[in-house]
């Protein structure tokens, strides 16, 4: 070989060695006889002149890519959360279906309304009563400014029976009974007493997600008038004592403003908020996994969800009540 040629190899064995490859090999875009393959930009250069000794061009060393994180899809959460409502709303279905095949528990349906009416009636009459003194407050100042007092009992009855009561009532059934059916739901399914339910061929869902769901819908419907008379005699008592406005003209005035289309529409709001803080509890508590810590980021999620849902619904159902029921106006 001649004198260029020896010095084109041992260029490329310095550059094969520079870059981490075996001694003896030709760096990549190099070949044997001392051209190049390409160059930046893909296109090739010619090699240096053997006469003067000039070394051919060589591609820089090689450089490890860098690793990219993958970029995160804005619509995952989106998407995810679309299909775990599916998934309770689908629960929830499975259960009412079972009971219409198979019945529903009334010994465990009997237990779970007791349950709740015990850990949820008195603290919704304590929020009750001054959520309606609150709402005398703003509203009656307002009224007394323009002189007239006597219209305080139409503004509680929309303010009490039409908002207030149906959601303080899914949110004390969220927080106290709908909590208590997740975590009891949870430490059964960690400690596999489900999967032996379903192994000797008990369905969970009809045996303990439909009487909870069932329990919850009762209680609230019924939770709903207790409330509504607790906030109402809170706002009684604030109007006379500190308006000094007559009861006759506080309770006469009730049929100004409402009509019978919003108790009944008080009522299903509760209803189907009661049914929601079960559904989203119940699915919570049966999918939970992970020990006792997994019960309670179970618990801690049902509770948010189920705030989320009853005020989402709670906005949807307003509007459609607005939309397809005349008012009454003064």
């Amino acid at each position: 070989m001649s004198e260029g040629g020896k010095v084109v190899e041992g260029v490329g064995t310095l550059q094969g060695r520079g870059t981490g490859a075996p001694e003896g090999t030709v760096a990549p875009g190099t070949t044997g006889g001392g051209t190049t393959g390409g160059g930046p930009g893909g296109r090739s250069r010619p090699p240096g002149d053997r006469r003067t000794g000039e070394p051919p061009w060589l591609p820089p060393s090689a450089v490890l890519p860098r690793h990219r994180p993958p970029m995160p899809n804005p619509l995952a959460g989106l998407v995810r959360t679309v299909s775990e409502l599916g998934a309770m709303v689908a629960t929830a279905l499975e259960s009412l279906r079972l009971g219409l095949r198979h019945g529903v528990p009334v010994g465990e349906l009997i237990d779970q309304c007791w349950f709740l009416v015990r850990v949820t009636t008195l603290p919704l009459i304590l929020v009750s009563i001054p959520f309606g003194m609150v709402i005398a407050l703003e509203v009656g100042s307002l009224l007394q400014q323009i002189g007239a007092q006597s219209q305080l009992g139409a503004a509680m009855v929309l303010a009490v029976v039409r908002e207030q009561a149906p959601v303080a009532t899914a949110l004390l059934i969220a927080g106290a009974g709908g909590s208590a059916m997740c975590a009891d739901l949870g430490s059964r399914r960690i400690r596999d007493e489900i999967s032996a339910m379903e192994v000797m061929g008990v369905q969970p869902l009809q045996r303990l997600v439909l009487p909870r769901l069932v329990a919850a819908t009762v209680v609230a419907i019924l939770l709903d008038s207790i409330v509504s008379v607790a906030g109402i005699a809170g706002g009684l008592y604030f109007g006379t004592h500190n308006l000094h406005i007559s009861a006759s003209a506080f309770f006469a005035t009730f049929g100004e403003l409402s009509q019978l289309a919003d108790i009944w529409v008080a009522l299903f709001k509760a209803g189907v908020f009661g049914f929601i803080a079960a559904m989203v509890a119940c699915y919570k508590g049966m999918s939970c996994k992970g020990g006792p810590k997994g019960v309670g980021d179970a618990v801690n999620q049902a509770v948010v969800a189920t705030f989320i849902l009853a005020f989402f619904v709670n906005f949807v159902l307003t509007i459609m009540y607005f939309k397809f029921i005349p008012q009454k106006g003064l």
